[in-house]
């Protein structure tokens, strides 16, 4: 493993010297800087060899972002019945990295495939949303069309230039530790910041239309806005996940640990907040493992995931066989108190 940080951190500094982001994220690649620095302290504390190399570092930090973006959004996604739009969407940003891989190639020039990825993620989100209000058609329809497309223009794009993309596309798909770089770490960090802010300010009227989209509509906010919002934060964290989770397996970290925090959870905050600890918990686990066990990280991740999706299945239904609280099926979670969306 140790012969894999040399000639990676070798090959980055040329690249992100001459990136035209470099100025833009000169100021987060001094948290980056910090964060290493951090975890080389606890490396020395514990350790772990696995704390040694900066790749690792920004593996982890990525890790724990996605651990809080996913279930932040996927909360609500699930309680909605817009599971699938995750696994839509991560097909469509495959699409985008292509896009990016392609433009490289062909034009010789440098632009980051995630930068693409973000971009055609959100178009093909909005996608998503007008061909159900233009058409009348359900959801699952509009997500059908648009990632059978995105994944159609990926493979056709990766087909006409096979001998640079073939082999650079892997990573996208099944997600690796070792290509964190420091620009697509940083990268993340501006997505995460945005998904988190924005859910932080539209949380109750975000809340409402999830719960009462009538109610919601009726009392005077714009659904569709709100449905608009939630698909383009739900694009934002596809791309950031799948730096380490691969578009194959990024839908999961949106699904599965909110499925297990419902199963023990008696309101929706209190299942928000649960699926973000279980969210973290399936990251950190699953990348040592990957690690240790030299294994794909996104695999192993969601393997973890589903482990404590089924042990939170048993202790919901212990907790039911004793009397101890109610567990709530999903999308029956109560909101404690709708009405706030009104506030």
């Amino acid at each position: 493993m140790a012969s894999l940080v040399g000639p990676l951190q070798g090959s980055l500094v040329g690249p992100l010297q001459a990136s035209p982001l470099g100025s833009v994220l000169e100021p987060l690649y001094v948290i980056l800087e910090l964060w290493s620095g951090f975890v080389f302290w606890l490396a020395g504390v514990t350790g772990l060899e696995m704390l040694q190399y900066q790749f690792m570092h920004r593996a982890i930090l990525v890790g724990l972002c996605i651990g809080v973006m996913a279930p932040l959004i996927g909360t609500f996604l699930v309680h909605r019945q817009l599971a699938l739009i995750g696994d839509a969407l991560a097909h469509t940003a495959f699409a985008g990295v292509a896009v990016g891989l392609f433009i490289n190639a062909v034009l010789n020039v440098r632009i980051s495939p995630y930068l693409t990825a973000v971009v055609v993620a959100m178009i093909s989100a909005l996608l998503i949303e007008l061909i159900s209000e233009a058409t009348d058609a359900y959801n699952d329809v509009s997500m059908a069309i648009v990632l059978s497309t995105g994944f159609a223009l990926g493979t056709t794009l990766i087909s006409i230039n096979a001998g640079g993309l073939a082999v650079g596309v892997n990573q996208y798909l099944f997600g690796n530790l070792s290509t964190v770089s420091k620009e697509s770490a940083a990268i993340l960090l501006v997505l995460f910041g945005i998904v988190v802010v924005t859910v932080g300010v539209t949380r109750n009227q975000l809340l409402y239309v999830t719960f009462d989209e009538t109610a919601a509509e009726v009392s005077g906010l714009s659904v569709d806005w709100y449905n608009r919002v939630m698909v383009m934060l739900t694009a934002l964290v596809v791309v950031g996940a799948m730096q380490i989770m691969g578009v194959i397996l990024v839908a999961a970290m949106l699904v599965v640990p909110v499925t297990g925090a419902a199963q023990v959870s008696r309101s929706f905050t209190e299942s928000l907040l649960v699926s973000v600890v279980l969210a973290e918990l399936a990251v950190l686990l699953g990348i040592g493992v990957a690690y240790y066990g030299q294994a794909t990280a996104g695999g192993v991740i969601v393997l973890v995931a589903v482990a404590i999706y089924v042990v939170a299945v048993f202790l919901g239904k212990l907790q039911t066989t004793l009397g101890e609280e109610t567990t709530p099926e999903i999308g029956s979670i109560e909101a404690e108190n709708t009405k706030t969306g009104s506030d």
